[in-house]
């Protein structure tokens, strides 16, 4: 070895985790210097003597040098021991300020919860689910943007929303998801209209071919409803949330296809009646969306959970 390599000294290599103590064993550290007791310290942090002294000699082994005399009388710093405890409490007081910035940053998220669904699970499941959500949290500030499947998409990559809900027959893309309810599309007229007098269901290839009353393009609703029927007539009339397809109905105007949940009341009062159709099935699924790889946290999480309850 030549002179110069002797006076660089020790190569220092791996990562800094493998080179620097943990957090625990430096608070272990701290707590014999102030209390000048193993035991004691070991106490206080809710751990035996036993495991205290092995952390001890594991950071003793790790830095290379002495850092506490035992005896009967109690543990004493060596002075690299008392050298290293000044270190220490930089670290620790560090770590309790990134502790604290930590709780800030988890307090604002908790604060506030951004939420985008489509018209029918705005409208007829997210009420409940928001308040059993203000029954556990009742801190947190929650606005809704209700629109159709692919403005929901916009709004969570866009970071203007935390979780969404959408009824269309996929996913957008960017978007993981979670199936969380089922639902069916039906076909509903006012009571005097014709199709109720009906002997026989109706066809599918005549839904197809008769001008409804629909959802707007992009709407989970009539998403499903065109692929299903392989295409649409020219809307009757074309209007933008389910309440407004839902009363025009009602009035007479003509027919509409809407989810089962909207129309519950409706079907119940006679004020719509619902029109059995043949050859095509309206299932779909609708799904909770969040962007692709961040998985809700915080109240979106729970908001989450309790759509599953």
């Amino acid at each position: 070895m030549s002179n110069a390599d002797e006076q660089a000294g020790p190569t220092v290599s791996g990562s800094l985790a493998h080179r620097v103590p943990d957090l625990g064993a430096l608070e272990l550290l701290l707590a014999v210097a102030r209390l000048g007791s193993l035991g004691g310290a070991a106490r206080e942090l809710g751990i035996t003597q036993p495991a205290a002294s092995s952390r001890i000699r594991s950071m003793e082994r790790q830095l290379g040098v002495a850092l506490v005399d035992r005896s009967p009388r109690g543990s004493r710093l060596t002075d690299a021991g008392a050298l290293v405890t000044d270190w220490a409490r930089r670290i620790v007081e560090a770590a309790e300020a990134f502790d604290v910035g930590a709780q800030a940053l988890r307090v604002r998220r908790d604060s506030r919860l951004r939420v985008a669904a489509s018209m029918t699970i705005a409208e007829y499941l997210l009420p409940g689910w928001l308040l059993a959500l203000r029954a556990q949290r009742p801190d947190t500030a929650v606005s809704l943007h209700a629109g159709n499947s692919t403005v929901v998409a916009e709004r969570l990559l866009s970071d203007e929303a935390d979780l969404g809900f959408v009824e269309g027959l996929s996913v957008p893309a960017g978007l993981d998801s979670a199936v969380i309810a089922h639902d069916r599309l039906i076909v509903v007229t006012a009571p005097g209209h014709a199709w109720v007098r009906r002997r026989r269901s109706l066809a599918a290839e005549e839904l197809a071919s008769t001008p409804l009353i629909l959802r707007e393009k992009g709407s989970g609703t009539r998403q499903v409803l065109d692929a299903a029927l392989g295409g649409l007539a020219r809307p009757l009339i074309e209007l933008s949330s389910t309440t407004a397809v839902k009363a025009a109905a009602v009035s007479g105007a003509g027919p509409a296809v809407l989810s089962e949940l909207a129309v519950r009341e409706e079907l119940a009062m006679r004020r719509l009646v619902s029109v059995p159709v043949d050859g095509v099935a309206l299932a779909r699924d609708l799904r909770a969306v969040w962007p692709t790889g961040h998985r809700p946290t915080g109240p979106a999480r729970d908001l989450l959970s309790l759509t599953r309850g």
